[in-house]
């Protein structure tokens, strides 16, 4: 009886370790990609279980930024992205055999796939033979090059995504592949109070408007930011100002946004840069009024524009 006591006593010593430590572990990745919590949850519920993570996602949601924080959050890990493309072959993930003169014999060089957390990029941007290579490392922790198998570093986790705004030069993911993923989902953009701790209103007013399909996302925030600050050092100043981020605006944002057909069409009919212009009014209409805080050496929200 004591021993089965004592024994509970160390499963429940056992299990608050583990707790805290996963609490630690959401805290620290959360401390790089803000207000996702939840979401950060179930990709470490993945992690914890041995599984793999799909995100359906638009660019530019910190997917890069929260795989480079799992690897950093486990002692020893290393992290690795692999960006898909048409032309990608299996060899490109896994490595291959490459005759070394000087021994006389062929040494294998590992592919991008040795990693203990991968990010694939835009998988169904690659070809279904380079899917199947993906496939094996999924389900079996091994991969097969030159008829020898060879096994993966141990954790190891990969998380996939995949565009799903662009379909041309894709192969979508057969149902079998699909399945190998424990969990889909999407990190999404981050709700209003989060992003304004990255920077401002103004990047989330071009998902607002009715001509935009796609709108900005966070690395845009992060982009006029890093701008806006070269751009005030270089007009010798230590602080951003409203004109420089109607300056900047167009230049930083505009490539980043998906715009509807009718948009494009008026475009067209008058001219780019007016087009441009205009929509940069109207998301400065929506948004808070960038005031100077050269305190903070940074620029601020201030009162709606009238």
């Amino acid at each position: 009886m004591e021993t089965t006591k004592a024994a509970r006593i160390e499963e429940s010593d056992r299990f608050s370790r583990a707790a805290g430590l996963a609490e630690r572990f959401l805290d620290n990745i959360e401390s790089v990609v803000y207000g996702k919590r939840e979401k950060v949850k179930l990709v470490v519920a993945a992690l914890i279980s041995g599984g793999h993570v799909l995100f359906e996602d638009v660019p530019g949601t910190a997917k890069t930024v929260l795989a480079r924080a799992i690897a950093q959050s486990i002692d020893g890990a290393t992290p690795s992205r692999i960006q898909c493309t048409p032309d990608l072959q299996p060899t490109d993930v896994t490595g291959l055999s490459v005759f070394n003169q000087k021994d006389r014999d062929f040494e294998f060089r590992p592919g991008p796939i040795f990693a203990n957390v991968v990010l694939v990029d835009e998988i169904n941007r690659a070809m279904p033979k380079t899917q199947s290579a993906l496939l094996e490392a999924m389900a079996e922790q091994q991969v097969t090059v030159d008829g020898e198998t060879r096994v993966l570093p141990d954790p190891f986790f990969l998380l996939a995504t995949d565009n799903p705004i662009e379909y041309e030069g894709t192969f979508p993911l057969p149902e079998a592949q699909l399945d190998r993923f424990l969990l889909r989902t999407a990190l999404g953009y981050p709700d209003a109070d989060d992003e304004r701790r990255i920077l401002v209103e103004l990047v989330r007013a071009t998902r607002e408007h009715d001509a935009v399909a796609i709108g900005s996302s966070v690395r845009g925030s992060l982009a006029l930011e890093r701008a806006a600050r070269g751009w005030a050092l270089l007009s010798d100043r230590s602080y951003v100002v409203p004109d420089d981020i109607d300056q900047l605006f167009v230049p930083v944002l505009m490539h980043r946004v998906v715009f509807r057909p009718a948009f494009l069409a008026e475009a067209r009919r008058s001219s780019w840069q007016l087009a441009a212009e205009q929509f940069r009014d109207a998301c400065l209409e929506r948004a808070p009024r960038p005031v100077a805080d050269p305190d903070a050496g940074v620029f601020a929200l201030g009162a709606r524009r009238r």
